[in-house]
């Protein structure tokens, strides 16, 4: 019975856990070996899209530093203020 229960049942769930780990890890390693070039120029198609560093302003409100292509500004007694959201902008003009 128990001899049965072996051959039948745990030796086969052996067999097939073993071929499943050595089939992902061959599966692995080609799948992290290929996307890399095909990545590599994604990237380079990604960083143009994403504009140069610029000057970073401090937020009067909250105290982060955003840069100044993407800040939210607003003209005050002739000086630009640079925000890091509309809420802060909208808290500044109840200040």
């Amino acid at each position: 019975m128990i001899r049965f229960l072996f051959l039948r049942l745990v030796l086969p769930l052996l067999i097939l856990f073993f071929l499943r780990a050595v089939f992902r890890s061959v599966f692995t390693v080609l799948r992290q070996s290929a996307p890399r070039q095909a990545s590599r120029s994604g990237s380079n198609a990604q960083q143009r899209d994403i504009p140069p560093a610029t000057e970073l302003k401090k937020d009067p409100v909250c105290g982060t530093y955003v840069s100044v292509a993407t800040s939210l500004t607003r003209t005050v007694n002739g000086s630009v203020l640079h925000f890091c959201s509309p809420e802060c902008r909208d808290k500044y003009r109840v200040a």
